[in-house]
């Protein structure tokens, strides 16, 4: 399985981001061969909208299956349904994208089973 987290950084001791549509990274980890890859976001940082939607088919395209992030807004929140692929949020949590893969596989992280508010991480 790929879990996909939003990151401030480019490695798993980076802080975790909240942001979904305009995280800074996207840190991959594939729990079968135990790796990591990060993937810039940098094309959507600054993008006026749709930031969401690119994020998402980025996710999809890396064949996550699951997304730890703070919040996805509505038409985000389509395209990664659509995609299959499960979401769930850090919640008030600090602290890096391992910390955030722990709390998940512990069972620690609730499901995002609605979406939230658009434009939320500008």
């Amino acid at each position: 399985m790929k879990i996909a987290i939003t990151s401030y950084g480019e490695d798993r001791h980076a802080a975790f981001d909240s942001r979904f549509g305009r995280a800074d990274f996207f840190m991959i980890f594939d729990q079968e061969r135990d790796t990591w890859e990060s993937f810039s976001n940098k094309q959507n940082l600054e993008a006026s909208h749709g930031a969401g939607i690119q994020a998402g088919q980025a996710i999809a395209k890396t064949g996550a299956s699951v997304l730890i992030t703070g919040h996805v807004g509505p038409k985000a929140f389509k395209v990664l349904e659509a995609g299959k692929i499960a979401m769930y949020s850090i919640g008030d949590m600090s602290g890096s994208v391992e910390d955030a893969l722990a709390a998940f596989l512990e069972g620690k992280l609730a499901v995002i089973d609605v979406p939230g508010a658009m434009n939320h991480g500008k």
